[in-house]
């Protein structure tokens, strides 16, 4: 996070500088070394499960190739019994099947692609693939290529995570954060992360 980020959303109002001041430095680091298709095929994996349980799906998917990551022609020649055997529900299967179709036929970019595209080229191009929708291709943006300005107005905990700073009974609509989230451009990935830190601050107040 570079000083002018954190300038910027310190700046922002009072209570978006003391949740800085609250959950401290920003640590966020993407994986921008990793290959879109490989992520988003965990992704898919992960969709809907809890932590743990999406990592020993996962897990299993790995196995079937070696424990290594599998290329996109390797997931079209598996039997669709042995993704199942796996761990992957019917709609899983279909869905990273696709997303492997989709890469062979160059719809999903290589990494040195992908960062040459615009955020919205992506969300066009990957939101095409079966099973994946913005919240996925926002998560990709933030975690896998590392850009600076995407506010996932949809995600729970940002949401959540806005009531609280902000003293909401209710969470906001995802068009009235995005509205709100002009003032914190071109920063919106780390004001998101602060958002996700208010969640975890406030449970853990909660549990003393």
């Amino acid at each position: 996070m570079t000083a002018l980020a954190l300038k910027t959303l310190k700046r922002s109002d009072k209570s978006f500088a003391k949740l800085i001041s609250a959950a401290g430095p920003c640590t966020l680091k993407a994986k921008k070394s990793t290959n879109p298709f490989h992520s988003l095929a965990e992704s898919i994996v992960y969709q809907q499960l809890n932590g743990t349980a999406a990592k020993t799906i996962w897990n299993r998917v790995l196995a079937l190739y070696g424990d290594r990551l599998p290329t996109p022609d390797q997931i079209l020649k598996t039997k669709v019994t042995k993704l199942r055997a796996a761990g992957l529900s019917r709609a899983k299967v279909a869905a990273i099947t696709d997303l492997a179709q989709k890469a062979k036929d160059g719809v999903i970019p290589s990494s040195r692609a992908a960062h040459k595209l615009s955020d919205a080229e992506l969300v066009e191009r990957l939101t095409s693939v079966r099973g994946i929708g913005p919240w996925t291709v926002e998560m990709f943006l933030i975690f896998t290529l590392g850009r600076h300005d995407v506010m996932p107005a949809a995600d729970y905990g940002v949401r959540n995570g806005f009531a609280i700073t902000y003293g909401m009974k209710d969470l906001p609509k995802p068009k009235q954060l995005l509205e709100f989230s002009e003032k914190w451009k071109p920063y919106r990935t780390f004001a998101a992360w602060y958002l996700w830190r208010a969640v975890d601050l406030d449970r853990a107040k909660k549990k003393k």
